[in-house]
C-alpha cells in the first residue's frame, strides 16, 4: 500500500471502503458497489474524495508567462475566476500530463496535475522559471488542500445548501471562494464524470467537517473510472503515458486545448502534427458481442492488429461493453466495424467518437 494517504483515510476505512493504490496514494476505490455509486451520480449525486490530485500554486508578476510557456492553451486570455483545460507537453509535443488551470487573481494561479505528478511538475516549473529568468513563486500545495468532487444532477442543490444559494449561479469552468462548514474553500464548477457538478478545494485540516456537509452517496475511484469512460475522458497513465503510450494532444483528441498562436514547449512539433494530421486517433469502441474490452486488448481489422484498447468497462448506464483506444487514422471512421481480441476470440465492435452518452453529457 502507498505511503501517501488522503486526510480522510481513517474516515473512509471506518466506513468499510475498499482501497487501492493509485498514483502513489492509497485511495478508496469502492464504498458500496461501483454500480450503486455510478447510478447515484447519473441519477442524483455522489461525492468523491480526489485528494490524490496535485495542486501547484503560482504567484508573482511572471506567473502567467511561466504557465503560458509550459501549457498548450492560452493562459494570458484566461480571466480572473475562470478555469481552462490544457496539456503539458515536451519538446516533441508528447503529453506529459493534462491539467486544469485556475486564475485566482491577476498574478495568482493554481493548476491541478494528475495523481503522483505534483513533484515532477513542481520541478519542471521551477527549472523553467530559472532557465527563463522569470519572477514567479512556485509552491506545491498538494498536502495543503483536500479535494472533493460533488457530481450529478442534484449537485447544485447540495452545494447551495452547504455553501449558499448564490453558488447556484457559478458558471461552468468558473471558480470562486466559498465558506463550507466554517472553512474557507475554493469551489469550481468542473468535474470528470460527464455530469453537472462541482469540485471543492478544502483546507487539509477541515476535510472531515466539509465532507459531512454533503449528504449523498460516497463514491470511489471505481465509479469514477466507469463514469469517465462513458464520457470519453482521458486517464493519465492509461490513455496516454509519456513512457508507455506517448501521445500528442491531436492523437488524444484534445487539440481544442492547443493554441498554436502562443509559444510553449512542444509548440513547433505540434504545429507540424496539426499540419500533417495525426497518424493515429483516440476512438471509442462499442462491442457488438458479449465480452468486456480491457486495457491492452488488441483492436483488429481484416489485415490483423491495428491498435490496442486503453480503457474499457461494462457500461452501467448503457448495459453494453464499451472501450477506448487508438487506431491508425484511416481506421478511425465512426461506424466502421473492427474486432477486439478477448481471450483468443475476436469480438465484433463498432468505432464511435469517445463520449458514449450523446446529448445527456
Amino acid at each position: 500500500m502507498s505511503d501517501r494517504r488522503p486526510p480522510l483515510y481513517a474516515t473512509h476505512d471506518g466506513a468499510d471502503a475498499k482501497f487501492t493504490p493509485f498514483g502513489g496514494w492509497a485511495m478508496p476505490v469502492e464504498f458500496d458497489s461501483i454500480r450503486t455509486e455510478h447510478e447515484a451520480v447519473r441519477e442524483s449525486a455522489g461525492i468523491f474524495d480526489v485528494s490524490h490530485m496535485g495542486e501547484i500554486e503560482l504567484s508573482g508578476p511572471d506567473a502567467a508567462a511561466l504557465l503560458q510557456g509550459l501549457t498548450t492553451n492560452d493562459v494570458e486570455s484566461l480571466s480572473v475566476g475562470r478555469a481552462q483545460y490544457s496539456a503539458i507537453t515536451d519538446e516533441e509535443g508528447t503529453i506529459l500530463d493534462d491539467t486544469v488551470v485556475y486564475r485566482l487573481d491577476e498574478e495568482e494561479f493554481l493548476f491541478i496535475p494528475n495523481a503522483g505528478h505534483d513533484e515532477r511538475m513542481e520541478e519542471r516549473w521551477e527549472s523553467h522559471r530559472e532557465e527563463w529568468d522569470l519572477d514567479c513563486e512556485v509552491e506545491n500545495a498538494t498536502e495543503d488542500w483536500a479535494m472533493f468532487a460533488i457530481q450529478g444532477p442534484e449537485a447544485e442543490d447540495l452545494v447551495a445548501e452547504a455553501a449558499g444559494e448564490e453558488l447556484r449561479d457559478l458558471g461552468r469552468f468558473a471558480i470562486t471562494e466559498a465558506r463550507i462548514a466554517g472553512a474557507d474553500c475554493l469551489l469550481a464548477r468542473t468535474g470528470y464524470t460527464g455530469e453537472d457538478g462541482f469540485e471543492a478545494l478544502v483546507p487539509w485540516d477541515a476535510a472531515e467537517e466539509v465532507w459531512k456537509e454533503f449528504d449523498c452517496q460516497p463514491c470511489g475511484l471505481g465509479a469514477r473510472d466507469t463514469l469517465r469512460i462513458e464520457a470519453g475522458f482521458l486517464l493519465s497513465g492509461q490513455d496516454f503515458d509519456p513512457e508507455e503510450n506517448p501521445r500528442t494532444p491531436y492523437e488524444a483528441r484534445i487539440g481544442f486545448a492547443v493554441d498554436l498562436d502562443t509559444e510553449f514547449v512542444g509548440r513547433d512539433a505540434l504545429a507540424r502534427v496539426n499540419e500533417d494530421g495525426p497518424e493515429e486517433l483516440f476512438i471509442g469502441l462499442r462491442l457488438l458481442e458479449r465480452g468486456v474490452p480491457r486495457n491492452g486488448y488488441e483492436i483488429r481489422a481484416d489485415d490483423g492488429a491495428i491498435g490496442e484498447v486503453t480503457s474499457g468497462t461494462m457500461s452501467p448506464t448503457l448495459g453494453e461493453p464499451i472501450g477506448l483506444g487508438y487506431v491508425p487514422t484511416e481506421y478511425a471512421e465512426e461506424g466502421r466495424e473492427v474486432a477486439v481480441r478477448i481471450r483468443g476470440s475476436d469480438k465484433r465492435a463498432r468505432i464511435e467518437a469517445p463520449g458514449f452518452l450523446g446529448d445527456r453529457q
